[in-house]
């Protein structure tokens, strides 16, 4: 079917898009609409950690589907059950809180962190986050973010969001009052450039929330459910967090995202939290596939070996054309470039015969990695190989 006759102008404009429309996707590759695949790299943003069509995910949501779909979520039911269960064994939290986005669960988060503030600090409101974060499209997240520009993009704002410099604990400490009830941040902010949060400053913080009796809150929407080797990025630093939040690669490509909290920071009482959709069995059934897959022997062990080996290459293509080296960590990485080309080499990237590779420049000077985490060794080589042609043409 040729582009043209797709009925494109019924959807309403947000963003540029090619003339291309994807019809079936098998793990790491995409077909479009004349038949030609694409290497996957971006993976929907991080969402398709298990890459297209996870024969598990499938099987899940088909069975699921012949059971029950929506019972609502005034009453329990099997897999939302199981998938909480899965997530509090193999994290530091309690309870967990079943939502349909990464916004959505870090709007939870600051609402249970202004509700425990309530409680148990005289109405402290106040949630310090950090310049060049992202934590979603509501108003409440995007006031909590530091991405340039959404400051008036909407305005006015939601108050309560002051903005520290990530890595500088000084930053932070200058800007804590009474009025303070959390410090919310990425361990990696991936919109930002993949700029990973330091291990000593992640334990700099926690002592310092821990210090002034304040709310540590990890968004994990991008860096959670293996994206960085581990399970969660908070376990790479050794600490434990009081609130996390979840999504993208727990669902895998559906719907479905979490809010996670130590039971004594849980304090919703009825009516206080909730969504139609939320932790409905057809989605909890999906990302119970998803976790179980993750924490199978060796998985996530293979997750950190590529992402060695995908860091190793970048360097040597940094070495190689005299760029700034890479940064990240498991399979959330980015090349430092010495030029603004980034989004000439998306475009020339995607359009190479006889297979695309689809790349996201986050900046003008960087190339983002997201590719799924059961991404092959040959995949990984096919999209820098093919890197270094685009940047051959370029030069």
């Amino acid at each position: 079917m040729k582009f043209n006759d797709y009925p494109i102008d019924s959807l309403m404009y947000i963003t540029n898009r090619p003339d291309i429309v994807f019809t079936r996707g098998e793990g790491s590759w995409l077909y479009d609409n004349n038949g030609k695949r694409y290497l996957d790299f971006i993976q929907g943003w991080a969402v398709n950690c298990l890459g297209h069509c996870n024969p598990g995910m499938i099987k899940a949501l088909e069975e699921q589907s012949r059971k029950l779909i929506n019972p609502s979520p005034a009453f329990y039911n099997e897999p939302m059950t199981r998938l909480a269960n899965l997530l509090t064994a193999n994290s530091c939290f309690q309870k967990v809180f079943f939502a349909n986005s990464g916004a959505e669960a870090n709007e939870g988060a600051i609402k249970l962190a202004r509700k425990w503030g309530r409680k148990y600090k005289n109405g402290a409101y106040e949630i310090i986050t950090f310049d060049h974060s992202f934590h979603g499209r509501t108003l409440a997240t995007m006031s909590a973010s530091g991405k340039p520009g959404w400051d008036t993009i909407y305005a006015p704002q939601v108050p309560g969001f002051p903005k520290a410099d990530l890595n500088d604990i000084a930053s932070v400490e200058k800007l804590i009052t009474d009025k303070t009830v959390a410090v919310m941040l990425e361990p990696i902010q991936g919109e930002g450039g993949v700029i990973p949060a330091t291990t000593e400053f992640m334990k700099q913080l926690r002592e310092l929330t821990r210090k002034h009796n304040i709310l540590l809150i990890v968004d994990e929407v991008q860096t959670g459910c293996g994206r960085t080797g581990a399970l969660f990025a908070y376990q790479l630093s050794g600490i434990e967090p009081d609130i996390m939040t979840l999504g993208k690669g727990i669902g895998g490509g559906v719907p479905l995202a979490a809010l996670l909290a130590r039971e004594d920071i849980s304090v919703f009482e009825a009516g206080d939290q909730g969504g139609t959709y939320n932790g409905n069995p057809l989605m909890t059934a999906v990302g119970l596939s998803v976790i179980e897959q993750l924490i199978a022997p060796g998985f996530l062990e293979t997750v950190r070996e590529n992402g060695e080996y995908l860091k190793s290459n970048l360097l040597q293509i940094s070495a190689d054309y005299g760029m700034n080296g890479e940064r990240g960590e498991g399979l959330l990485r980015a090349l430092l470039m010495n030029h603004d080309k980034g989004n000439q080499i998306v475009e020339r990237a995607r359009d190479m015969q006889p297979d695309g590779v689809l790349l996201n420049a986050a900046r003008p000077n960087l190339i983002r990695f997201m590719p799924a985490l059961n991404v092959t060794k040959g995949e990984i080589g096919h999209a820098l190989s093919a890197l270094r042609t685009v940047l051959n043409e370029l030069a």
